[in-house]
């Protein structure tokens, strides 16, 4: 495929590079030409310097022949103009990066896609939504979900007092032979395994799940972890992720909401009706002492600076402070984040790449999620009356090493994945996968 990003930072350039690895054909225009210097040497793609709102820049690119354009700028209107003119320019599909959350609603989708732009990406938004879901389930440090919530992928880190820890999954199955859940992977000491049926968890080890969302309690109990409920939470920074977190769940719970901007802190204060806002340092562990952080049950940090979440979830966790969520913006800092003890990482690099994977695999993907910590990603592909993989069974489909299915969904029902099971149309498949057999797999599913 075809690919111009158009961007002015990282989250351009980590989008170019991974985006490369999977094959495709990149071109990266950004008006600092030092910045495409260092990219072209460390990959291998073409660069444009320039503004991607000039249409003769565009087509210097190559903007004819582009399969997809992304912009995803710092800066919404340049995103929203780039992708109009990337279409009038014959780009095949557009996307854009925006912060604006009005853009989302279909009266406004609509018109932007008459416009030229096909899709919209908010990655504060969806960072915001996570953080929901992992202030409700505080078992798992990871959680995403397919189908309507059908199946739902957790990420759990095991503990000594374990009773899967030493076994074989082999053995954790019959022991539990009730509980219909799938362990895609395992991540230990920065490695990530895809588990065969020999294979012994160890505690520290950090396992995805896939299950049923009424099996979670099970789960718990195997795993040897317990809910407890979140009624009182810290923010650190107040953007639009602080915001729009701040905003769904002080109808819950009780809120404070830290940030050293004053002019911010008085908008906060007009678009949050219950939330104690303080104007302050994260960092002065004085004052965050005095307003309560010792009493809070989570600490959620989502300033502009991933040195300062991370030192601010330390913080939190040696005040006792039993749930950290940190956004964590340089990915070189994702496994050391998780290895020192916070609890759940933030990334919207990967937030971003989770939402366009769907878009540049063959098969007909539904959803997508890029894993912290790792470079395997979840992939939800839709079986069509065509695709290799219709009414063949699992075992008969020569899934590549590298692969492996996690669940699918059936209509409103699940289904657990054993070698004999045939995929029927209109299947809905969760696969966990490396980069280097997406495409041998999206092709089953064409």
């Amino acid at each position: 495929m075809n690919i111009i990003i158009a961007g002015d930072g990282e989250v351009g350039f980590y989008l170019a590079k991974s985006l490369t690895e999977l094959g495709h054909n990149l071109t990266v225009v950004d008006p600092n030409s030092d910045l495409l210097k260092r990219l072209e040497s460390e990959s291998d793609l073409m660069t444009q310097v320039g503004d991607a709102t000039s249409p003769e820049v565009l087509e210097n690119a190559g903007v004819e022949q582009c399969d997809l354009f992304l912009a995803v700028l710092h800066e919404e209107s340049i995103n929203l103009m780039a992708c109009i003119l990337a279409k009038k320019l014959k780009a095949k599909k557009t996307v854009a990066r925006i912060s604006n959350v009005e853009l989302l609603a279909s009266r406004h989708k609509q018109m932007l896609q008459e416009l030229g732009v096909d899709e919209m990406v908010c990655p504060e938004r969806i960072a915001a939504k996570e953080i929901t879901n992992l202030l409700s389930n505080t078992v798992a440090t990871e959680f995403f979900d397919f189908s309507g919530g059908l199946l739902t992928m957790n990420l759990i880190r095991l503990d000594e007092n374990s009773s899967v820890v030493g076994m074989t999954v082999r053995e954790i199955s019959q022991a539990n032979k009730s509980l219909q859940v799938r362990i895609v992977a395992v991540l230990r000491n920065g490695e990530t395994i895809i588990p065969h049926s020999d294979f012994v968890p160890r505690a520290g080890d950090m396992v995805y799940i896939i299950s049923r969302p009424n099996q979670m309690e099970d789960v718990k109990r195997v795993v040897g972890k317990s809910d407890f409920a979140i009624k009182n939470v810290m923010i650190a920074g107040g953007g639009r992720i602080g915001r729009f977190t701040a905003m769904t769940q002080e109808p819950k719970m009780r809120v404070t909401l830290v940030d050293e901007d004053r002019q911010r802190c008085e908008e906060l204060s007009s678009v949050l009706n219950k939330t104690l806002i303080i104007n302050g340092d994260a960092t002065d562990m004085d004052l965050m002492k005095e307003e309560g952080i010792s009493s809070a049950d989570a600490f959620v940090a989502v300033t502009d600076s991933s040195e300062t979440n991370i030192l601010t979830c330390l913080h939190a966790k040696r005040l006792g402070v039993r749930r950290t969520i940190a956004l964590v913006e340089n990915t070189g800092f994702i496994t050391l984040s998780q290895d020192v003890g916070i609890d759940t990482i933030i990334n919207k690099k990967l937030i971003t790449a989770s939402y366009i994977a769907r878009l540049i695999v063959k098969g007909d993907a539904v959803r997508s999620k890029w894993l912290s910590g790792t470079n395997a990603e979840l992939i939800e592909f839709r079986v069509h009356k065509h695709s290799p993989a219709a009414t063949r069974p699992i075992g008969d489909l020569h899934i590549p090493d590298g692969a492996t299915v996690g669940g699918i969904v059936r209509g409103n029902t699940t289904v657990f994945p054993m070698r004999e099971t045939q995929l029927e149309v209109d299947d809905c498949v969760v696969m966990f996968m490396f980069p280097h057999v997406v495409d041998s797999v999206a092709r089953l599913f064409e």
